[in-house]
């Protein structure tokens, strides 16, 4: 399910939905179906977490995973 984000001409409220199929959105102040869909963006993180990357060391059950311990 796509999430899209709006503005509406009448009232000028910004917002996001998410529309499904051929479902047509309404503002959720004014209930108007006059909007101007946006661009979205999306936030990406550069930063690598080892928690976040790896499961647990199989061998210690380090939580910095594989590797991250002497018994390798």
């Amino acid at each position: 399910m796509p999430i899209f984000e709006y503005v509406c001409r009448e009232c000028d409220h910004h917002f996001e939905t998410i529309v499904m199929g051929k479902q047509k959105p309404q503002c959720p102040k004014c209930e108007s179906k006059k909007l101007d869909q946006q661009l979205s963006r999306f936030a990406v993180s550069t930063e690598k977490a080892p928690a976040m990357n790896a499961g647990p060391c199989g061998s210690c059950g380090d939580p910095c995973g594989p590797g991250s311990c002497s018994m390798n």
